[in-house]
């Protein structure tokens, strides 16, 4: 089988409204592809940076995948979160990533978005924090059902990662 190494970290993120940000992530392959070794899912740590306006996490990742083609490629699915003056985490923005198809050293960054509700839902969101949830995180990169949403950019979220592709031209993938 083709195996794929993915090694590295989710690094930062920057301009998002606010500090006391966190992170879970996690990896989505299609069912051609099996974990061998490494975490599928994982979360950060909360960081309040006094100087900085990026978010520093360092969270490491490694991951082994085999495979027998390249479809259903993987893929990173991150939610921001962030904790407000009371110790209640809400959702700050949801984005994805597809892990870099070529072997070497990648710098990924993935851009985030959250959803907008009506009037009422912003105004609740403002005084008692929350706000527009998705209910299944398949929404995220599942581009058929996302364009009904009513959404808004926030801000970045930065991988960086070493891809290592091992046997792929065994099985007729030029990488």
């Amino acid at each position: 089988m083709a195996e794929l190494f993915i090694i590295g970290q989710l690094c930062s993120a920057e301009r998002f409204p606010s500090k006391s940000l966190f992170c879970k992530w996690s990896v989505h392959a299609g069912t051609n592809w099996k974990i061998i070794s490494g975490h599928k899912e994982g979360q950060t740590q909360v960081d309040s940076p006094a100087y900085d306006s990026r978010t520093w996490w360092c969270h490491p990742i490694d991951i082994h995948f085999a495979s027998k083609g390249i479809q259903g490629w993987p893929k990173f699915h991150v939610q921001v979160y962030h904790y407000d003056s009371y110790g209640r985490s809400e959702i700050y923005g949801y984005g994805f990533c597809y892990v870099p198809t070529t072997p070497g050293k990648h710098t990924v960054d993935c851009h985030t978005w959250r959803p907008i509700g009506n009037l009422r839902d912003e105004f609740r969101r403002f005084f008692l924090g929350g706000g527009a949830q998705l209910k299944s995180p398949d929404f995220v990169y599942c581009g058929t059902d996302r364009y009904r949403l009513h959404t808004e950019s926030l801000g970045t979220v930065r991988f960086q990662l070493n891809v290592i592709a091992r046997n792929f031209r065994r099985y007729g993938v030029e990488l």
